[in-house]
């Protein structure tokens, strides 16, 4: 198939993007790299009068640096974390995790904040940075504001986002030197999305334990304190004490309760730990 007639605009600022997207008469979509957009307008699951193309603004592909935090702009591609075009403060977390994602063709062109704000529950940025604790930050008609990740993501393909709200950029808090991170997902082959993924960082320089549970046909499921994942220990002894009941009661509480994917989540959960201690 091919898309419904559209019309085509090129902004080279953030705020001609903003008033494009505030047009009352048309439905506008963001393209960023559209690599999940590209086929829905094909397939005519979206069908927009308007389509903003986000690639001419510099300032979504700039990265900013301060003493506690990377903010990472919305247009970087997976590509460019994964070649280290991207100043590292995850300990390595941030260029591992972009090289899973799919193949290198896609990642060439893909973005993470068109990977965010699309919303799939499989996708790899979605589960991780849920578990570090990274932020969405979104300028919109009411200025700008930073959203939590966690926060972020509302259901499948849904998020927080209003009309003419545009993600400019992701906070990535940074890892102090013993921080430990662990991230896994189950395909069933190389490059699809996962239908099984759990991420989990062990910083106790900072007092964070996180862990999360991702593809779930829903928002993540995080862990916010997971001591008592970790049997309340810390250092790489925390896989030995791995409890995953506590796994099981989250995915329970926030209304998961297939056995048979709670416990194959539970397995990419321990997995997720088990690197973390290995590291």
């Amino acid at each position: 198939m091919k898309p419904v007639a559209f019309d085509y605009e090129r902004p080279q600022d953030i705020a001609g993007a903003l008033a494009l997207a505030g047009r009352a008469d048309v439905a506008v979509k963001f393209l960023a790299g559209g690599q999940s957009l590209g086929p829905m307008l094909n397939l005519r699951l979206a069908q927009p009068d308007l389509l903003v193309d986000l690639t001419g603004i510099a300032e979504l592909k700039q990265v900013g640096e301060t003493t506690d935090a990377l903010e990472i702009g919305a247009c970087i591609t997976h590509a460019d974390i994964e070649d280290g075009r991207v100043p590292d403060v995850t300990n390595g977390a941030l260029a591992a995790v972009a090289h899973g994602i799919a193949y290198r063709a896609v990642r060439n062109r893909g973005t993470i904040g068109g990977s965010l704000a699309h919303a799939d529950p499989a996708a790899d940025w979605v589960t991780f940075l849920a578990a570090i604790g990274a932020g969405v930050v979104i300028r919109g008609s009411g200025g700008r504001r930073v959203v939590p990740v966690e926060e972020f993501m509302t259901g499948v393909f849904e998020t927080v986002l209003a009309p003419n709200d545009l993600v400019t950029a992701i906070r990535i808090p940074r890892f102090s030197a013993d921080a430990r991170w662990g991230y896994y997902k189950a395909c069933r082959k190389t490059g699809e999305f996962a239908y099984a993924s759990a991420a989990v960082l062990h910083d106790p320089t900072r007092s964070v334990n996180r862990a999360v549970i991702g593809a779930v046909e829903a928002r993540p499921i995080v862990l916010a304190d997971a001591g008592e994942l970790f049997g309340r220990r810390t250092g790489a002894d925390i896989a030995a004490s791995f409890v995953p009941q506590v796994a099981m009661r989250a995915m329970d509480t926030a209304g998961f309760k297939n056995p048979i994917e709670q416990k194959v989540h539970a397995v990419a959960l321990r997995r997720a730990v088990e690197q973390a201690c290995a590291r």
